[in-house]
């Protein structure tokens, strides 16, 4: 995927986790996540690259249509951390005391969001009370339309695997097409789910299985190339 900044998919965990920066979801303060004595905070973007480097898509051609629709045609440049510095900063001003965490990896942005706050037990039926931390989400990345965004479901690692496959993927269906019905460019979203594969902690005790049950949205920025 040649023109998406894919800098990651050669780097172990343990450079993820030097790159990855997170704040509180809640006081928007920096903090050094729990998440990270896990495996490792920056572990759903790398699932996410690897995903879409494997992908028959041709890429180009949606990016092409992705920058059309942005205005000009051109990709960022040489400017894509001062581009992705402003969201971020959007992203935490908005998303502040929602319970969203938001992590940067390099020049992408993960947002983080507990199943427990996003979706009833077991259910892919996004929670009322969770619309306006979306809705957030909507208006920030309206305006950074210049990205691609990876919708991704994970789920701790009880009961079957291929139901936790099946439900990680409908949820994070269910947040992506939230996200189309606020008017964002559909070829700039994909939606995927990893079920029970991509622990961020432990799946040894409630407090970690916790951590792992969660949605991501992973901003990728459209580089020049």
């Amino acid at each position: 995927m040649n023109k998406i900044l894919l800098g990651l998919t050669s780097v172990s965990t343990l450079v993820l986790l030097q790159a990855c920066t997170t704040f509180d979801p809640y006081t928007g303060e920096q903090e050094t996540s729990k998440t990270a004595i896990g495996a490792g905070i920056g572990a759903g973007v790398g699932a996410v690259i690897a995903y879409l480097d494997n992908k028959d898509e041709d890429s180009r051609k949606r990016n092409k249509r992705i920058l059309a629709a942005a205005g000009g045609g051109a990709a960022i440049g040489g400017g894509i951390g001062y581009y992705m510095d402003a969201q971020e900063a959007k992203l935490r001003k908005q998303l502040r005391g929602t319970g969203v965490s938001v992590e940067r990896v390099g020049n992408n942005i993960n947002l983080v969001m507990p199943g427990n706050i996003t979706f009833a037990s077991n259910s892919a039926d996004i929670s009322a009370q969770f619309y306006p931390a979306l809705d957030s989400v909507a208006l920030v990345i309206a305006e950074y339309d210049k990205t691609l965004v990876v919708v991704a479901g994970h789920t701790d690692s009880d009961g079957d695997e291929n139901f936790n496959l099946g439900l990680s993927r409908q949820r994070a269906s269910s947040v992506s097409g939230y996200l189309r019905s606020k008017d964002i460019l559909a070829d700039r979203l994909d939606a995927t789910g990893f079920g029970e594969t991509q622990p961020i902690a432990s799946n040894g005790n409630a407090e970690g299985k916790q951590l792992n049950r969660r949605v991501e949205i992973t901003l990728l920025p459209i580089a020049a190339g």
